[in-house]
């Protein structure tokens, strides 16, 4: 099977009311590099199996190699660049992933740069991706030209309840859109909460992002609309409320920070409990000891083959077979951290 023939069966399944928990799509988000410089790539292991230097951009593609090898994802998300690389390594052929760029870095995606100010202000949009280019390899492209790059990437948006900010963010994103018809491009669409601080509890943040995505969208005709959605998990009361608002829309989650392997499982679990269809993970992925076991655990939670403590166990003793020291404890790592995923947890925005 072709990596469209899988993830549009994925897709086709859930949005015609077959889901089944294998259908539950899985990406590795890889594309940090979009929003740091050195700090992207992730660690390399040394011989003791403990954290070592920074990979190089060589080494973070052979990272990105292995896990498309696995093919237990089915969409790898990178960078631009990085997938003129893969390609000319011949990473994707015939493999069933589905490569995916970040088709823009909105300014509160600049965190991961030393010594930035950036992020303290409401986001603003931006875009470096040409999409013609992605596609077609070419910015005059002929048509009914083959797909050269990728026909599909992420857009980010992030609102904050400030007008001006808000606006220029929703423009943007009309701009893209009106981009990508034209290049035949799909898209998915990344909501991040507010950057700056809101006085919003865990319920209300929820509910504001829920309503900025709803309303975000019900000016777009059928044609435009993204494949699926990318969100924080705000809990399961916001999570289960947009998803079962419009059967059409595909609610996926993002990761967050690296967190202990139960705050990873726990959320693949959590959001396909409560409606979500796809996961999206960065440093959950590339900042685990060893990331083929763990997208190979997020797998077996995601069709219900372990509960996510028993995830975990399964997660240590790969490490312990394959020579590698884990980060924390095993007891440690079982512990829920993030607070979204506590019932009893307040959020507010940071």
């Amino acid at each position: 099977m072709t990596a469209v023939l899988r993830l549009d069966q994925k897709l086709q399944n859930i949005r015609a009311g077959r889901y089944s928990r294998s259908d539950f799509i899985i990406a590795d988000a890889k594309d940090s590099d979009m929003g740091s410089g050195v700090g992207g790539t992730g660690f390399l292991r040394n011989p003791d199996g403990t954290q070592g230097r920074r990979r190089t951009r060589q080494e973070f593609l052979d990272a990105i190699e292995a896990i498309i090898r696995q093919d237990v994802v089915d969409i790898m998300l990178v960078s631009v660049s990085n997938l003129d690389e893969l390609h000319e390594r011949g990473a994707f052929d015939g493999s069933a992933v589905k490569p995916a760029i970040r088709a823009n870095e909105t300014t509160d995606c600049w965190g991961g740069m030393r010594h930035q100010r950036y992020t303290r202000a409401p986001s603003l949009p931006f875009r470096t991706a040409e999409l013609s280019r992605v596609r077609y390899g070419s910015t005059f492209p002929q048509p009914g030209a083959p797909v050269k790059g990728t026909d599909l990437g992420l857009y980010s948006v992030t609102f904050n309840n400030d007008l001006a900010a808000d606006i220029e963010s929703l423009e943007a994103f009309a701009e893209f859109r009106r981009e990508a018809a034209a290049n035949e491009f799909k898209y998915f669409y990344e909501v991040f909460n507010p950057n700056v601080p809101l006085d919003l509890d865990r319920d209300a943040l929820g509910e504001y992002m829920n309503d900025c995505i709803l309303r975000s969208l019900a000016g777009v005709s059928k044609a435009d609309r993204p494949e699926f959605l990318k969100i924080v998990y705000n809990g399961p009361k916001a999570l289960e409320e947009l998803a079962s608002f419009d059967s059409t829309l595909v609610v996926g989650v993002l990761g967050g920070g690296a967190g202990t392997a139960r705050d990873t499982f726990e959320l693949v679990a959590q959001a396909e409990k409560y409606g979500a269809r796809v996961a999206l993970f960065g440093r959950k992925i590339n900042l685990a000891e060893d990331p083929l076991a763990m997208v190979s655990m997020m797998r077996q939670v995601a069709d219900g083959a372990l509960t996510p403590d028993e995830a975990v166990r399964a997660y240590h003793g790969e490490l312990q077979k394959g020579g590698l020291q884990a980060a924390r404890s095993l007891e440690d790592d079982r512990t829920v951290t993030e607070a979204n995923l506590q019932p009893a947890a307040t959020l507010r925005a940071a």
